[in-house]
């Protein structure tokens, strides 16, 4: 025998450093893109004119899945940007009202209100595309609700009103907004 060689956890100094490397890498949202990059996007839809895109109105942990599902979608040659993220319950009822059906969630019954909710475009050579007519923009759209789907995330295109660039934490609002409590 070569002496104790008993275990003792508090002895165990590495334990925190192991579990830093084993958490995930906290991503950052990307930097704004410059208001040209949405022109033709808001010609076609003028009330993204008005959109939040500040990362930082969204739930915490939801911005890390979106910004992972990102990352994905750039390494299949889809890059993303969001287009909108929070909305208030005054635009929420401002969208609901339009004769263009844009959402049927009023004030309060959307997860944009609450953080739990984006919507994404691609870009493509530097300029946002929001138009499902065009085939490159809707491959992006498909394949953005293959990663949100198996991210956990519900996809608006599985929806019988069709919103390929909306992705949201999936559940029922009561129930995100009681597990938030």
């Amino acid at each position: 025998m070569h002496g104790s060689s008993e275990f003792i956890p508090n002895e165990y100094t590495h334990s925190s450093r192991i579990k830093l490397t084993l958490q995930e890498e906290q991503l950052v949202p990307p930097p704004p893109l410059p208001p040209e990059a949405f022109t033709d996007a808001i010609s076609e839809q003028p009330r993204l004119n008005r959109a939040d895109r500040d990362w930082n109105k969204l739930d915490a942990a939801f911005v890390q899945t979106v910004l992972r599902v990102m990352a994905r979608l750039e390494a299949r040659g889809y890059p993303m940007t969001l287009l909108e993220g929070y909305r208030s319950p005054e635009r929420q009822d401002a969208l609901a009202g339009q004769g263009t059906l844009v959402t049927k969630a009023k004030g309060g019954q959307s997860k944009h209100q609450y953080g739990l909710a984006v919507d994404l475009a691609p870009i493509r050579n530097g300029k946002v595309v929001i138009s499902e007519r065009d085939p490159w923009a809707m491959s992006a759209y498909l394949a953005l609700g293959e990663e949100a789907t198996a991210a956990g995330l519900t996809w608006g295109g599985n929806w019988s009103f069709k919103d390929y660039g909306h992705i949201e934490r999936s559940g029922s609002l009561k129930q995100l907004l009681a597990r938030q409590q």
